[in-house]
């Protein structure tokens, strides 16, 4: 019998990868996927949303893809992590993802061939290119001056580049110093922790997606009190703490998730310095 069936579940219900499947949508969460759906789909230009660290960015832009996905006018270009040694490499890694094919490679070159890729697709062929940048908070000066100037290509009715970037709070005092770089944001959005309601439905719902009968149950209400009070709501905490407890279960072959086994996990170190 393998993991997941003691448990009564058919797979992970707490792993930290950005499924989509797995993606609770709490008040706050919501409300930033339906507006940055909007601004895209107005072609509004320059989408900022931010965040502490896990508080569920990443796997907000894995919703945000997944709801254009049948729609093919809509290009999706993904950042992981905009960490590049100089402005030039800045410039080859969005050559190479735009599949631009420069006849020179100096980082002039690379603009202009930018430029003119976004006016054939967006203009011309009537598609909206999407760039999502993860890590935002990772963009140094010149690589904004970049983007500003690529936000600068617009036709009289739209922005030609959908730029959207996910970063943690600590970005939003260095855009101040870009010059006209926060006049161009179209939309900004703060992502709130969970409640503790949300929390609990977050944890249920979690579940019930990997698997779980909706007439059982593998948290007491009591423990999952304690999971918010440690977490203060951060999915991201939320998720490793639930992971731990049920592995504990498995190990001390109970069926229930309570408040002493939560206690006992929050005790360890290992959880502490995650």
């Amino acid at each position: 019998m393998t993991y997941y069936n003691q448990l009564g579940l058919i797979q992970e219900p707490f792993s930290t990868s950005p499924d989509p499947k797995f993606f609770y949508h709490s008040l706050s969460h919501e409300t930033a996927l339906r507006r940055l759906e909007i601004s895209i789909r107005l072609r509004r230009g320059l989408s900022l949303i931010v965040g502490d660290i896990g508080i569920g960015k990443t796997t907000l832009s894995r919703a945000l893809f997944q709801a254009f996905q049948d729609e093919s006018d809509y290009i999706f270009h993904l950042v992981l992590d905009p960490n590049y040694k100089s402005e030039f490499q800045f410039l080859a890694a969005l050559i190479k993802m735009f599949e631009i094919k420069p006849n020179f490679k100096s980082t002039l070159d690379y603009k202009e061939a930018i430029k003119d890729f976004l006016f054939q697709k967006g203009a011309e062929e009537g598609k909206i290119i999407v760039l999502l940048i993860d890590e935002g908070q990772k963009l140094t000066p010149d690589y904004l001056e970049i983007l500003r100037i690529l936000l600068n290509y617009e036709t009289n009715e739209y922005k030609l580049l959908q730029l959207v970037i996910m970063a943690q709070m600590d970005l939003l005092p260095r855009l101040r110093k870009v010059k006209n770089f926060t006049d161009r944001i179209a939309l900004k959005y703060i992502i709130n922790p969970l409640d503790e309601n949300e929390t609990k439905q977050m944890i249920n719902f979690r579940l019930l997606q990997a698997g779980l009968d909706s007439n059982l149950a593998l948290f007491s209400e009591e423990a999952m009190k304690l999971i918010y009070e440690t977490t203060q709501g951060y999915p991201r905490k939320i998720t490793l703490l639930c992971h731990d407890a049920l592995e504990l279960l498995i190990m001390k072959e109970k069926k229930i998730a309570d408040r002493q086994i939560i206690e006992q996990i929050i005790g360890r170190e290992a959880f502490i310095n995650a």
